[in-house]
């Protein structure tokens, strides 16, 4: 509404109209004081498009050095992704302690990886008969127990020595009974081979007392028959001639198959014998055998690892649980690296191989050692197979360095190759590769 129109409508009452045009005329100020002017409409304009402007300009320098990164040359990224690798070689090198195997240059290294010494043979000493350990000494045989050396971990004992005795009283009764029983069974054999013969004897004298009565009883017949036809017999003794004579030839015949019987099943009754004779040396050597086991005894030199038990525990070799073994020995004079080698670097590793040998516990210290074997089968779990690498200990050095389960570190070589192996203070590494262990020793 205009305001001439506004004035008309408020035209008909003075003072009504004074204030109605008042009250119009503020309003009109204030909505006027709320409209936007025209510069500052300009400038607003000004300002975007100077913002669309940076826009512009930033997306064209962004797609620019995208296009630099991009779209330059691959000979250019390999050569400055060279001189990033070799820089770092660089600075990795001069780091590096003088003491390890340097890697990173040529000098016949293959790999290098990390593994756990282990023995190449490690023996688990169980008893083959449970019982209660009654001594836990080791001393020589012969000796008394009493007089032997407890044992302990770290120990070296030779092949023979006795490392703990059984209580052995079960065995011992066992054994004794089994000793009467072959002396009963032996002697039962030695009557039967001697009373065979002695009652066929008896038979056959029996047999032959027979034969001659039956031919006396026959000639008596003979000749009350021929006197019975001139009647000079009766004939009662005729008839009692005739009885005897049957009499002793039924008697012949029953002796004959008494003298039969005996000779028949002789040889029988000896076989029964004898094997009676070898069941009970079976059962007396098995009772001696266990009776022998209950003195645990070194199965191979070596040193002992590990006690299982102590004086009076009692030992099964067929438990489940609880005590099944002595000790743990092993020669460690004859030890391997065990390594985990990854599938893509196993092509680098050959049976024979020779390699330097440095255990995490004493780095400055260096092993000669030879790729013993390559297991036949992978770790699909680690996407590895396990490689077997055997050291060449001096008999000096023997467990002082070098202990089972500790960390190393092997540096393969390429064939051909000679390590440069020094080891400190011994003289491990002055022998070739040549004169190591075969991996079956």
């Amino acid at each position: 509404m205009s305001e001439a129109h506004q004035h008309q409508a408020l035209a008909p009452g003075a003072p009504e109209t004074g204030s109605r045009t008042g009250s119009a005329a503020a309003l009109s100020s204030k909505v006027k004081s709320l409209r936007i002017s025209d510069s500052m409409v300009q400038r607003r304009s000004g300002g975007s498009t100077l913002a669309w402007v940076l826009c512009l300009i930033l997306a064209c320098s962004t797609g620019y050095f995208a296009w630099q990164v991009y779209e330059r040359p691959s000979s250019e990224a390999g050569g400055g992704i060279a001189a990033e690798t070799a820089a770092v070689a660089g600075t990795s090198a001069k780091s590096k302690p003088a003491g390890q195997a340097d890697t990173g240059k040529a000098g016949g290294v293959v790999l290098e990886s990390k593994g756990y010494v282990v023995p190449a043979h490690q023996i688990l000493v169980s008893p083959k008969v449970g019982g209660m350990v009654r001594y836990l000494r080791i001393h020589k045989p012969g000796e008394p127990p009493e007089d032997g050396i407890p044992l302990e971990e770290g120990l070296r004992v030779e092949k023979g020595d006795i490392l703990a005795v059984l209580e052995s009283t079960d065995y011992e009764s066992d054994a004794a009974r089994c000793r009467a029983m072959l002396a009963s069974a032996e002697q039962k054999l030695s009557m039967e081979r001697k009373n065979v013969p002695q009652e066929i004897d008896r038979a056959q004298a029996e047999l032959d007392e027979a034969i001659s009565q039956r031919d006396y009883a026959k000639n008596v017949l003979d000749r009350n028959t021929t006197l019975a036809v001139k009647g000079s017999v009766s004939p009662i003794e005729l008839q009692k001639s005739m009885s005897d004579y049957d009499a002793a030839r039924h008697r012949v015949q029953r002796l004959e198959r008494a003298l039969d019987i005996v000779r028949g099943p002789q040889a029988e009754r000896i076989k029964v014998a004898e094997a009676e004779v070898n069941s009970t040396k079976a059962d007396l050597m098995k009772a001696e055998w266990r009776l022998e086991n209950c003195t645990i005894v070194a199965p191979v030199t070596g040193t002992l690892l590990r006690k299982n038990v102590e004086e009076g525990n009692i030992v099964n070799p067929v438990a489940f649980n609880g005590s099944y073994s002595v000790c743990d020995m092993a020669d460690l004079s004859n030890l391997e690296v065990d390594l985990s080698i990854q599938e893509r670097d196993i092509s680098r590793v050959f049976r024979d191989q020779r390699c330097i040998v440095r255990a995490e516990a004493y780095p400055e210290r260096a092993y000669s050692g030879v790729v013993s074997r390559l297991m036949p089968i992978a770790d699909r779990a680690k996407g590895a197979v396990s490689v077997r690498v055997k050291i060449r200990i001096p008999a000096a050095e023997e467990g002082v360095y070098l202990k089972p389960e500790m960390g190393a570190v092997v540096t393969f070589y390429a064939a051909g190759v000679t390590p440069p192996v020094e080891t400190q203070g011994t003289e491990s590494a002055a022998h070739p590769p040549a004169e190591q262990d075969s991996p079956g020793s």
